[in-house]
């Protein structure tokens, strides 16, 4: 049983909590390699079609343990990054960040990783580092201004000020603001959404977005051949979802 994580799996949804709620879900060296392993578990696992990960208490994530590296805890390699997935680039599964609280330096990063933030009216997020003479090298420097443009970022980065969740909702990186208490029921809802597709779809369409970033032009990103989508046309949903809409039924998606 992971020991720095809660995990549930239902309806194809797998959910992950972090579970350091006294330290605002910080996260230190084990508890990055353990979630390296629940991440890599879910690439995995067939019957897993979406992930979720939120955090217990008052916060999302806090980032980086500095308390536990100022006390000489043990250093671990993190070849996967902050909750195993900042320095994941090989997940094609769609993973939600249902943001409940402060979400800074690395836990920002965390969020940035995901494909979709769902955050509660109370959630804050920054990237603090400067002030403390570091800086968001776990993707952060690199993901916001992808996401949002350079000059916005810089205008978090630079500053390292707290940003409220509905400005976050302005500036674009965040999907959606909800009540506090709505925070789990919406993002279920949206993972529900997500679980109606067909999953070598949605996989197919997760791969071919990221890997157009890389490429230098759009014609380039349009003639690519993408192995995911190469696997899509070769599943048995690909014949089922023109057979379910011409029969007027819902599809039967098998994930394969």
């Amino acid at each position: 049983m992971p020991e720095f994580c809660s995990i549930e799996k239902a309806d194809h949804i797998m959910t992950v909590t972090l579970e350091r709620p006294d330290r605002l879900n910080a996260l230190h060296p084990p508890a990055n390699v353990e979630l390296g392993e629940v991440f890599d578990d879910f690439a995995s696992d067939d019957d897993m079609w979406v992930a979720i990960i939120t955090g217990r208490g008052r916060g999302f994530s806090a980032g980086n343990d500095l308390r536990y590296q100022a006390e000489g805890g043990e250093r671990l390699p993190m070849p996967r990054g902050f909750a195993g997935l900042t320095s994941r680039f090989d997940l094609n599964k769609p993973v939600i960040a249902a943001v409940n609280g402060v979400a800074m330096g690395g836990g920002f990063e965390i969020a940035l990783a995901c494909d979709l933030i769902i955050a509660s009216d109370k959630a804050t997020f920054a990237l603090p580092e400067p002030k403390v003479g570091l800086a968001a090298l776990a993707g952060g420097l690199n993901r916001l201004p992808r996401q949002i443009g350079s000059k916005r970022a810089l205008g978090m980065i630079l500053t390292g000020r707290h940003v409220p969740a509905e400005e976050g909702l302005n500036l674009g990186f965040v999907n959606e603001v909800v009540p506090h208490d709505d925070l789990m029921s919406e993002t279920y809802r949206w993972a529900g959404q997500i679980c109606e597709c067909a999953p070598l779809s949605i996989r197919a369409s997760k791969d071919v977005v990221y890997q157009s970033l890389s490429c230098a032009s759009l014609q380039e990103s349009m003639e690519t051949s993408y192995d995911s989508v190469r696997a899509m046309a070769k599943s048995e949903d690909f014949i089922e979802g023109p057979r379910a809409f011409a029969e007027k039924r819902p599809p039967d998606w098998k994930g394969r």
